[in-house]
């Protein structure tokens, strides 16, 4: 299982997701370009003291030749709602920056598509959403670890 941040756009966020796949295990790919400097400093101050697997990506195609397993794409439009998905253990989970989402080549590529059910006209924040979307796909294939 891996997580895959699609253009991400706001630093915070991707600390919160790479703290969060660093605990559960999982390790992540960044797809750039970024909307902010990233680098090895700035790594090291977003997960803290928490190491795990950070891959970079300098655009979709670098992505695509790397990886590895089924996409599965956080998505509002087009999807299976989270708790009727089903997951396998090599799944990458994709979400979209929080500015642009995904684009539609992107979109049309994944090769399963979740929604989380919501309330209409709401979102949830991208590493929330990362959050409970690998919740409940480790949960599935049971990917717990101790």
């Amino acid at each position: 299982m891996r997580i895959a941040l699609f253009q991400p756009d706001i630093a915070g966020n991707v600390g919160t997701i790479l703290r969060l796949a660093a605990c559960m295990g999982v390790a992540v790919d960044l797809i750039e370009p970024m909307g902010f400097p990233w680098g090895e400093r700035a790594l090291r101050r977003a997960h803290m003291d928490y190491a795990g697997e950070v891959v970079r990506h300098p655009d979709w195609a670098a992505f695509e030749a790397a990886a590895v397993g089924r996409l599965v794409l956080a998505t509002t439009t087009g999807a299976v709602p989270l708790p009727a998905a089903r997951f396998d253990p090599g799944d990458v989970l994709l979400f979209g920056s929080e500015g642009a989402g995904v684009s539609e080549a992107v979109h049309a590529r994944a090769d399963l598509r979740v929604a989380i059910p919501m309330r209409t006209g709401r979102s949830l924040n991208v590493a929330v959403a990362a959050g409970m979307v690998l919740g409940e796909a480790l949960r599935q294939t049971d990917g717990w670890r101790s």
